[in-house]
């Protein structure tokens, strides 16, 4: 086994979290090291910008900090001190001013995850920040040593302080596999099953529907999950439905399936329209007139959509307008499971908020931090994921050097 001793912090994952509190760390004049398992940090930040890199959102705080599962507490507190327009500035500095989009979301000019990435590598090199590929985190020695395994065989170091921002288990061929999970829970710290969130859920289609449908979307509509209720888009899929709406509404949807599988949310196709005004277009149909041309027609919906209604139906669709008009507004749609965890954008649970003091300092293990997707909170997408790790990165760098200093 091969070693060396680090008088600097350092830090496991290089993701948006862990990069961010190695430069405020590197700011502050420390010797940071940054270990990777990949053979180049941030691959799913890259892989998060192919579509545009969504930062974080525009909305007003108080509403933006509603989208955290749990609320308040620490990961609150952390978005407080490094707030969305802080973030903006943040990227601005890197040579990468942002915009706001029609949705209210946050991205770069360059609509890329690549720019900023560059330039903020290129930021962390001159502060002096040396970076390790190749590092799998394995645990600890029995002397408190950090031991990884590497290409060239097992290595430990002994850092001042120690970050762990390793992800969570969504995107496992991009390092972010969970593996840490057991390393932690061997040390007797306890740690919430990670599952799969902001991800799509299996629905038992027809095969005529889902051949016909998969692949389309399902545009402004509002999805209810008990008194849950989202506007948004989704997508239909060969093996059930995905998208935005069902994201946001994840947390209450996963809720309701703990209780077993088969949970009906509803669906309203027209948000815009009150239910007694769709009755009344409805019900003004020209006699004679199909079925499928009041649908189209009178109530606004596309081909998608009223094949959507007639699944959901189960059988013939109403003819009264009244009774047709109630299943456009509140069609009900079962959901079997959750799509597989490596087909989620991101992944809940994780460390417990329980488990680490207000530094972000794991209780049962002094002088280690976590920050990132590895705590057990959740969000939606539409920025609040990586808004999440850049601040909870930050929050636990500021932990990292309190706690060294007073240990001068």
């Amino acid at each position: 086994m091969t070693g060396h001793p680090e008088n600097g912090p350092a830090v496991i994952g290089g993701g948006p979290a862990g990069l961010m509190a190695a430069e405020v760390l590197a700011r502050a004049g420390h010797a940071v090291t940054v270990y990777d398992r990949m053979p180049s940090p941030a691959r799913k930040l890259l892989i998060a910008g192919r579509g545009g890199l969504n930062l974080t959102h525009s909305e007003p705080l108080p509403a933006f900090l509603g989208r955290y599962h749990p609320q308040g507490g620490a990961l609150a507190g952390a978005v407080e001190r490094f707030p969305p327009e802080v973030l903006r500035a943040w990227c601005a500095d890197l040579g990468q001013p942002t915009f706001v989009g029609s949705s209210g979301r946050v991205f770069p000019e360059s609509f890329k995850a690549s720019p900023l990435l560059r330039a903020w590598l290129a930021r962390l090199a001159g502060l002096g920040v040396t970076l390790r590929p190749r590092h799998r985190f394995v645990g600890w020695s029995e002397a408190g040593a950090v031991l990884f395994e590497t290409p060239e065989g097992r290595t430990e170091v002994r850092p001042a302080a120690l970050l762990l921002a390793l992800g969570g288990a969504s995107w496992p061929r991009l390092g972010s596999d969970g593996a840490w999970v057991p390393v932690l829970e061997g040390e007797g710290i306890p740690v919430t099953p990670l599952q799969a969130s902001n991800v799509g859920f299996s629905v038992d289609w027809s095969p005529v529907f889902a051949e016909r449908f998969a692949g389309q979307p399902l545009k402004r509509i509002a999805l209810s999950v008990g008194d849950h209720r989202v506007r948004g888009e989704a997508m239909i899929t060969a093996e059930g439905i995905e998208g935005g709406a069902l994201y946001a509404a994840s947390h209450a949807i996963r809720a309701a399936l703990a209780h077993g599988p088969g949970t009906a949310i509803t669906l309203d196709l027209r948000p815009d329209l009150p239910e007694a005004a769709l009755a009344q277009a409805l019900n003004r149909s020209r006699s004679g007139e199909s079925l499928a041309n009041r649908l189209r027609k009178a109530a606004g919906l596309s081909p998608v959509a009223a094949g959507f209604l007639r699944e959901a139906a189960g059988h013939a669709l109403p003819g009264g307008a009244a009774a047709l008009a109630a299943l456009i507004k509140a069609a009900p749609l079962r959901l079997l499971a959750p799509r597989p965890i490596e087909r989620a954008i991101s992944s809940a649970g994780g460390v417990p908020f329980g488990q680490v003091d207000d530094r972000f300092m794991l209780t049962a293990r002094p002088g280690t931090f976590v920050a990132g997707e590895m705590l057990d909170w959740d969000a939606p997408t539409g920025g609040y994921l990586l808004q999440g790790a850049f601040a909870s990165g930050l929050a636990a760098a500021e932990g990292m050097r309190a706690w060294m200093a007073a240990r001068i």
